[in-house]
């Protein structure tokens, strides 16, 4: 083949891929490319396949549809007590326009930057140092709406700003930990102070309400001996005169059975004298019993004293007889009934009721230390009724 021809030939396929490379444009999926036609807009290429004249169409720019995060450098800003904080700043936003992102603003991405450092220094300005440090999301909130309202006509939509750090001075950092270690030193000593005084008041209510239940246990105590004492010493009253009483009449009992057989056995002088024989030693057993002296006329006395109160037998013998007893006399076992009372050894129902009374305030709980902030009122038993003493006296020898 001529060597001409394959030049040519050359030169028309290199025609045609140039001519398909100008024509043909495909934009990725998220991406818009700005199309100019003889250096006047024309369109907006969507993501795919889109066909341009040759030669006469070109892609002026291509635009990130995508959400983007730019961190801006530190700014210096001025707070209102005129200190100088160091702010980090992150921005979220979008293009939603291409063609504005484009024409509108040279550079929106720096158009953005300076747009969030005036904004910060305004929105900071006027506040104080402390405000700035607490007031994050108030400070988000007035930067969104500045930069959302002012790059709206740039195509761009900004999403959310952040205060990515907040640095004062170190000469403020020293003083903002230094203030905040003295507070908590202030808050620790209020504590412990609160708790040494409420533990004292704790303490002190606790010993008062121990010494009232001391006291008041101690009261009961005293009142409950003497109680027992009064009822010991008028059961000992009562139970030595019952005593005295049965003795009393024991010893009447046996005087009376004495001669009572005496009576029944009619004694004769001669036995009189022989028993009063016999109860001489007796009477000379005390030491102060020195000498006794035997009345020569003591048979006489006898006898006289057989025939005054006896009359002969028929051995002519002097002998005793007793008087007739009225067949309406009471014997001698009987005991009164006024007297009966003595002898009763059931327990008396209102010194049993006084003892369950003062068992109950015995055993009564005290109070836990959660209830000493409140006066506890302690319930006082009622005094035993005392017994009645008035007991029938005694009968006298006139009345055994």
């Amino acid at each position: 083949m001529d060597p001409t021809a394959l030049i040519v030939l050359a030169v028309i396929i290199l025609l045609v891929v140039v001519l398909l490379a100008k024509t043909v444009l495909l934009v990725p999926q998220a991406t818009a490319s700005v199309i100019e036609r003889l250096g006047r807009y024309r369109t907006v290429a969507q993501p795919g396949l889109n066909l341009l004249v040759p030669f006469f169409d070109r892609v002026r720019a291509r635009v990130d549809l995508r959400e983007q995060v730019v961190s801006f450098p530190p700014q210096p800003v001025i707070t209102q007590d005129n200190l100088t904080v160091s702010i980090d700043t992150v921005v979220y936003f979008q293009v939603t326009d291409a063609r504005s992102a484009v024409y509108e603003i040279s550079n929106y991405i720096t158009g953005v930057e300076q747009l969030t450092t005036t904004t910060l220094r305004n929105v900071v300005g006027g506040m104080s140092l402390e405000e700035t440090l607490t007031s994050r999301d108030a400070i988000n909130t007035q930067l969104r709406g500045v930069l959302d309202k002012e790059t709206g006509r740039w195509g761009i939509r900004v999403a959310r700003v952040e205060l990515k750090a907040i640095d004062p001075p170190p000469s403020i950092k020293d003083s903002m930990e230094k203030q905040m270690r003295a507070d908590r030193e202030k808050r620790a000593m209020i504590l412990n102070a609160e708790g040494t005084r409420e533990s004292a008041i704790k303490t002190a209510e606790g010993q008062k309400q121990a010494a009232i239940l001391g006291a008041e246990g101690q009261k009961q105590a005293a009142i409950l001996t003497a109680e027992a004492d009064r009822q010991s010493s008028i059961l000992r009253a009562q139970g030595d005169r019952a005593s005295q009483y049965l003795k009393s009449q024991g010893q009447a009992k046996a005087i009376e059975k004495v001669f009572a057989a005496v009576k029944r056995a009619k004694p004769t002088p001669e036995l009189l004298a022989y028993q009063y024989l016999q109860t001489l030693p007796k009477m000379a057993e005390g030491d102060a019993n020195k000498v006794w002296v035997v009345p020569s006329d003591f048979s006489k006395s006898l006898e006289g004293f057989a025939r005054s109160l006896g009359k002969a037998d028929e051995e002519g013998v002097f002998r005793y007889e007793p008087p007739e007893q009225p067949e309406d006399a009471p014997p001698a076992e009987t005991v009164e009934d006024a007297v009966q009372a003595w002898f009763d050894t059931t327990t008396n129902p209102e010194v049993a009721e006084a003892v369950r009374a003062a068992e109950a305030v015995a055993r009564k709980e005290v109070p836990g230390p959660g209830e000493f902030g409140t006066q506890v009122p302690v319930p006082r038993p009622s005094a035993a009724p005392r017994p009645s003493t008035s007991a029938p006296d005694a009968p006298g020898p006139d009345q055994t």
